[in-house]
């Protein structure tokens, strides 16, 4: 799939098979949301991948009712910023760099044929804090979202055009 069509075509996932994610599928993945920009190259984020169906129950619950596709995933993501490599002049910076990345690995999962939702975190101090205690995070590692991805039940291949002339300004307001 090419990449306009990875973009025009994607939509979140909610509903996913059992059939589990191959490893070279999930690292393809990881590759991606580490290929995006960062901050004066800071890299500044850290993913936890889970497989493991407990330990996914229970990302959904320190995560809220939002986060209930996570219980049917074959596999989630926590992206995290790492304090330490934040740009130290701006370091709120990792909010976006963690974004990017999760941008780049929903995209790269629609291109395999991977469904994905996201699933937010920050700035809600409580998933936070919950998440940041489930996976013993050090006090410099902050929990920015939480991905979950796997085969989807329906297969989506519709282009979507959600272009909005009115909010696109040229040269003015």
């Amino acid at each position: 799939m090419d990449t306009l069509d990875a973009i025009f075509t994607r939509k979140s996932t909610r509903r996913f098979t059992e059939q589990p994610v191959e490893q070279a599928v999930i690292h393809t993945i990881l590759q991606a949301g580490m290929s995006g920009p960062t901050c004066v190259n800071a890299r500044d984020w850290e993913f936890i991948v889970v497989t493991e169906r407990r330990i996914l129950e229970r990302m959904a619950e320190a995560n809220g009712k939002p986060a209930e596709p996570l219980r049917r995933a074959a596999f989630g993501i926590l992206l995290c910023g790492s304090l330490d490599r934040a740009f130290p002049p701006a370091q709120d910076y990792w909010i976006i760099d963690a974004a990017i990345a999760g941008q780049n690995m929903i995209l790269a999962a629609q291109a395999q044929g991977v469904g994905s939702v996201w699933l937010g975190t920050w700035p809600q101090m409580e998933r936070v804090e919950k998440l940041s205690e489930l996976f013993h995070l050090p006090a410099n590692v902050m929990p920015h979202s939480i991905l979950a991805f796997g085969y989807p039940t329906e297969k989506n291949t519709a282009l979507r055009n959600q272009y909005e002339a009115e909010k696109v300004h040229f040269e003015k307001w």
